[in-house]
């Protein structure tokens, strides 16, 4: 999971919601309606789309912020 979600052993929802986090991530611009409702389909309502953007977006900020002051890795994120 930690290096590539696709070969985790994941459900089809969080396989779902990785996939999202990681265009979310990635090309933020490209997040569409249906990106949404494929999210709805796995049986996400829309509270927990909303937390899951919430998370996603503060960890993508917290990294750019450390990233930017240069803070390293604690030693147990960097193997």
């Amino acid at each position: 999971m930690k290096q590539n979600f696709r070969l985790a052993k994941l459900s089809p929802r969080q396989k779902a919601l990785a996939q999202f986090a990681e265009q979310l991530t990635r090309n933020p611009a490209s997040l569409r309606r249906q990106d949404i409702d494929t999210l709805r389909r796995h049986g996400l309502s829309d509270t927990d789309i909303l937390d899951a953007v919430e998370v996603i977006g503060f960890f993508n900020y917290i990294n750019r912020v450390a990233d930017g002051l240069g803070i390293d890795l604690e030693p147990e994120m960097s193997a």
